[in-house]
């Protein structure tokens, strides 16, 4: 039996309220100090995600797509071949949240990177998939992306918003 005698220091304290609304205390400037990348840190991330795990050039490709068309990340794991015309190299960008679906034109540089992905895995309906040739969840993008940035040895951590913010 342990001699805890106040188990309310171990627990969550409950959220700042007032009318019933949540006031958010935690501001993004105490965490980080800008929310966009420069052209710089894409590229050392870019490079940090090549060299972690085992789909480097799939994860290096995710930051690239992502900055490059400023993709949320719902918008980037949704991505199917059937949007992708790398004859032509253009791209179709299906927006969420009211966003206006548009036609990008994709880079040399994205035209090789996508070409050798479509090249590692053939037989799929998603640009960038898992080991089980199912879609990637949000998620694992956002882990991705942030071991990326520690990788990196950027000063603060990073999220995939601020790929779109950066574009």
């Amino acid at each position: 039996m342990s001699n805890i005698s106040n188990l309310e220091d171990y627990r969550n304290p409950a959220p700042n309220t007032e009318n019933s609304k949540v006031i958010n205390t935690r501001k993004y400037k105490d965490v980080r100090e800008r929310e966009y990348l420069t052209s710089s840190e894409i590229e050392r991330i870019s490079k940090a995600a090549k060299s972690v795990g085992r789909h480097g050039h799939r994860d290096s490709t995710i930051i690239m797509v992502a900055y490059h068309h400023a993709l949320r990340v719902s918008e980037l794991v949704n991505l199917k071949w059937s949007q992708v015309d790398l004859t032509q190299g253009l791209i179709h960008v299906n927006r969420l949240k009211n966003g206006v679906a548009s036609v990008h034109p994709l880079s040399g540089q994205s035209i090789r990177a996508l070409r050798k992905l479509k090249r590692d895995y053939p037989d799929t309906q998603y640009v960038f998939i898992t080991e089980r040739k199912g879609p990637l969840v949000a998620d694992t993008v956002r882990k991705m992306i942030k071991r990326a940035g520690e990788t990196a040895g950027l000063p603060f951590p990073i999220h995939p918003h601020m790929l779109r913010h950066s574009t």
